[in-house]
């Protein structure tokens, strides 16, 4: 077993060891599942500095028989972008385990069901067998649903129940899409998926009709209008740890399958459908900043500005060209740290004043000033504010839509540019009224952040301002990946 599939299993190996352990000591099972995120961290950043930048292509790779009846196999592997993610998802489950100091109720379970979601969704950016893919993909519905549905707040069964079924109704058209692959090809394995020349062997099956059932369950995911509803219940209802690996992990997995499935085996139907797509990340964003403007709790503007902030994901998958990928992976990367901050600073907002409602807080920055700070980092990030991650990464978006073939790309990048304006009016809207105007009486006694907490949202803040300030450190991992889609395209 290779450094990756240890990678991969080891959060479930520590799933099963918290599963068995006796007692009902919470600081045990906080104890082993930090022990084993951070140890998961560690591979993952040997995994990102052991890159050979120069090669390229997918390495790390671990083939295994699988089901030879069907010619699938375990086969796992890396290039610079699902290296990228992975990274990313390992730094982020440490965070969760961090941000999760108070479960006090069942933490066996908790960390044991946090620990298999983090194996879920490194198993999705790892796969380079579809059959493989779809059962990692299906499998961390399990344990999110127990995670909204047992320590969720508000409506969490109902939450948890509603992400199960439009996750299931997209995953139902994307088995169907593998399933016709594999009845045309005869082979799930995507190395040898990207050297097959569908136009010879699609029979029956048209390619487009693939592509777009394929999509389906990437489009539920990521979420692109309408497949978003399930978002805003879900991020605000499930536990600090299940919003953290949701906004900032999960909504990934759905731009990396489109970018890494979608266009990597059918460029001439993506290239056909970029104008739809395009129009689609315009609505992603300017609605989701709109609804986000008129929220008034905290979770659910930041709910809605992520779902406005994977518009630049899909806006940036769809321009079709190099620098507008590069964009989208830098911003899938990027919002995953920005969210991922404002995520875990709410929660603690919430948890100190007792509410989650922005016009129910205000003057917190007198009583909280290093919190203020941190979340203002990641509301400069949201914004866009160059010297963040989020500046490089839109601007480098919104270059390649620009820069697209598609006839109406540079109509629908002019009026994409609504989107910074919304995002800041939210933000700055947000900070002002929690952390700005007169102290409230009952919050004046209020103490500032631990220095727990200061360490993992400094992390993430420190990670903000460094792909902001020096975004080589990811793109040079990206080169070889991305210039392998973007010539499919002449890009």
């Amino acid at each position: 077993m290779g450094i990756l599939s240890i990678t991969i299993f080891l959060p479930a190996a520590g799933a099963l060891l918290l599963s068995v352990l006796p007692g009902k000591n919470a600081r045990i099972p906080r104890a082993v599942a930090l022990a084993v995120t951070f140890l998961t961290l560690v591979l993952s950043c040997v995994l990102f500095a052991s890159y050979d930048r120069s090669l390229g292509g997918f390495q790390f790779v671990d083939a295994l028989s699988w089901i030879p009846a069907i010619n699938s196999s375990y086969h796992v592997g890396l290039d610079g972008l699902s290296l990228s993610l992975v990274t990313l998802t390992s730094l982020l489950a440490v965070i969760a385990v961090l941000a999760s100091r108070h479960i006090t109720s069942q933490p066996k379970a908790f960390f044991a069901w946090l620990l298999l979601l983090q194996s879920c969704i490194i198993g999705v950016f790892s796969s380079l067998d579809l059959l493989l893919f779809f059962i990692f993909w299906e499998l961390e519905v399990v344990p999110l649903y127990f995670l909204i549905s047992t320590w969720g707040s508000n409506r969490k069964e109902r939450s948890a129940i509603k992400y199960v079924l439009y996750t299931l109704f997209g995953s139902a058209f994307m088995l169907a899409g593998i399933v016709a692959l594999y009845f045309t090809t005869g082979t799930f394995s995507l190395p040898e998926l990207y050297n097959t020349d569908f136009a010879m062997l699609a029979n029956g099956i048209p390619l487009a009709a693939m592509f777009f059932l394929l999509l389906a369950g990437f489009a539920v995911k990521l979420p692109i209008f309408p497949f978003h509803t399930w978002l805003p219940d879900t991020y605000s209802d499930a536990p600090t740890a299940g919003s953290i690996m949701l906004a900032g992990a999960l909504s990934k997995m759905g731009g990396y399958g489109i970018a890494r499935i979608c266009l990597g085996l059918f460029p001439d139907t993506a290239a056909s459908f970029s104008s739809l797509f395009m129009g689609l990340a315009v609505v992603n964003i300017i609605y989701g900043g709109a609804i986000a403007l008129r929220q008034k709790e905290i979770k659910r503007i930041i709910a809605y500005s992520s779902f406005s902030h994977m518009g630049f994901v899909l806006l940036g998958i769809f321009s079709l060209n190099e620098i507008g990928l590069t964009g989208a992976a830098l911003q899938m990367v990027s919002h995953g740290l920005i969210i991922g901050l404002l995520f875990a600073g709410a929660a603690i907002l919430v948890k100190r004043t007792g509410t989650s409602r922005i016009d129910e807080m205000g003057g917190l920055a007198r009583q909280m000033p290093v919190l203020c700070g941190l979340v203002f980092v990641a509301a400069i990030g949201a914004m866009g504010v160059p010297s963040s991650s989020g500046f490089v990464a839109e601007v480098s978006v919104y270059l390649g839509a620009f820069s697209a073939s598609a006839e109406a790309a540079k109509i629908i990048t002019i009026i994409s540019l609504v989107g910074i304006l919304l995002a800041a009016s939210y933000m700055l809207n947000m900070v002002m009224k929690v952390f700005f105007g007169p102290v409230r009486e009952s919050f004046a006694s209020l103490p500032d952040i631990g220095s727990v907490e200061k360490l993992y949202l400094g992390v993430l803040a420190t990670g903000i301002f460094t792909v902001g300030l020096y975004p080589q450190l990811i793109t040079t991992v990206l080169k070889p990946a991305i210039k392998g889609l973007a010539v499919l395209w002449g890009g």
